[in-house]
């Protein structure tokens, strides 16, 4: 509640204040929610979840996604001012509210214990998201992109739902501590199958699962920077989230359910890496890293051990800071060429050097390499997947070989060959944006810091 109510009296402020102040008063405001959410560390080291109230509680993961969300929202603020420039008052103020109100959402679906409760939460965060991308994204195709979203969620909605409806009828109870002390070994019948199917359906459209992924490289490509950054760093994770609540409630998986959609994930980390090998656009490469990363997190949470739960959150809060900033950096670049296309933006290192060492620091922490927070996620993940069946270490380390490659790839792409012959000028970085970057950083190098001292 310390959290929620400020976020909330975030509103009125944005509503009431004056033009000039707006951008101020909304980034303080926003970065002082995001230091205050740093207490809920302390929840993390606790094994229990921690009850504000009846309905509301955070435990190791929740906490740390709450304070990933909370410390992005200032972020998005920052990387979306140029972006508004030319925008009438009322249109900044209504962005800013449709930031806050998904942040409201976020921090909600995050914090419950009712998993009703989390439903509604969940489908709550597609409004604002769809509202930002058919509304403040950059290219023609932003309608087309904003419906793929929606509808993708809403139809995999539907099953999970009823899944849902149909426990609380069987248990008495959608209360997260009662339904894992009412934990009780389900027969493996062809009913749980198709309901635990249910269950998890909505969960992997929005991780997205490899074959349900089409709404995702659409939604990036066209959403505003705002709408890459939370949609990478923290949407995404909310299916992950999903999955590791709702599997904790099923234990044990149906082995006819937990072999597919391995498999698909497994298989999607290869595909999806390979695809990033062939794209031309810079976005649409990060995006469908994203989906080469989330499928190593299905894998791994649908094994169902503590290693690796503890190995996907990992990974998710640092995928979300490395994607976000990413994301960031595509966008310095498209503000000062127009474009996305890797031919059309090569060199940038001659042009912007000191973005350059941005650039370098977020491409070795997408590729894991040590001593990285994301690399620390990916081995337990490798190890615990392993532990379930060793073949799929063909399938990991490929995924890893293949992750490196692209990162190469992209930051070559980017940084070096030949300076395109139309650009003549090109505006200097701004202090704004090297703040951005700055602190995309820190929270991860804080992190590694923090995990290499306990080890």
């Amino acid at each position: 509640m310390k959290i929620l109510m400020p976020t909330i009296l975030l509103l009125p402020t944005t509503t009431l204040c004056s033009t000039k102040q707006l951008w101020p008063m909304s980034t303080i405001h926003s970065f002082t929610v995001a230091l205050l959410s740093l207490q809920l560390f302390k929840s993390s080291l606790e094994t229990t979840l921690c009850h504000s109230n009846y309905f509301m509680g955070v435990d190791q993961i929740s906490s740390l996604l709450i304070t990933l969300s909370c410390w992005l929202t200032p972020l998005m603020l920052l990387a979306s001012q140029n972006h508004l420039t030319t925008e009438p008052i009322t249109r900044k103020r209504t962005f800013t509210i449709t930031i806050i109100i998904l942040q409201i959402s976020l921090i909600l679906a995050f914090s419950t214990t009712e998993l009703i409760m989390f439903f509604i939460m969940f489908e709550t965060t597609l409004i604002p998201t769809v509202v930002m991308i058919t509304r403040w994204g950059n290219q023609v195709e932003r309608l087309n992109a904003g419906t793929y979203f929606l509808f993708y969620t809403l139809i995999g909605s539907l099953p999970l739902l009823i899944a849902l409806l149909s426990f609380n009828t069987k248990n008495g109870t959608l209360h997260l501590c009662t339904t894992l002390l009412n934990q009780t070994p389900v027969p493996n019948t062809w009913t749980h199958t198709m309901w635990s199917f249910a269950l998890l359906t909505a969960f992997m459209i929005k991780m997205p699962l490899y074959g349900l992924h089409l709404w995702l490289p659409k939604a990036h490509v066209e959403a505003p920077i705002a709408g890459s950054m939370i949609l990478a760093a923290v949407l995404l994770k909310l299916g992950g989230y999903g999955i590791m609540r709702t599997t904790m409630a099923t234990y044990p998986l149906p082995k006819k359910l937990h072999y597919p959609f391995t498999i698909l994930a497994l298989w999607g980390l290869i595909m999806t890496s390979s695809i990033c090998l062939r794209q031309t656009d810079l976005k649409s490469l990060i995006a469908y890293s994203s989906v080469a990363h989330m499928g190593l997190v299905i894998a791994a949470t649908l094994t169902q051990t503590k290693k690796a739960y503890t190995g996907a959150t990992t990974l998710m809060i640092a995928h979300g800071l490395t994607s976000s900033m990413l994301f960031c950096l595509a966008n310095t670049n498209y503000e000062r060429t127009h474009s996305r296309m890797l031919l059309l933006t090569q060199n940038m290192q001659l042009l912007l050097p000191l973005m350059a060492t941005w650039w370098l620091l977020a491409s070795l922490t997408n590729m894991a390499l040590p001593p990285t927070v994301n690399l620390m996620g990916e081995l337990i993940m490798i190890v615990a997947i392993f532990n379930w069946s060793h073949v799929t270490i063909l399938m990991t380390g490929l995924g890893a070989l293949i992750t490196a490659i692209y990162t190469l790839y992209m930051f070559s792409s980017t940084q070096w060959n030949e300076l395109p012959s139309y650009i003549k000028t090109i505006s200097p970085t701004h202090t704004r944006e090297h703040l951005i970057m700055a602190l995309h950083i820190l929270p991860m190098m804080l992190l590694m810091m923090g995990l290499t001292l306990n080890s």
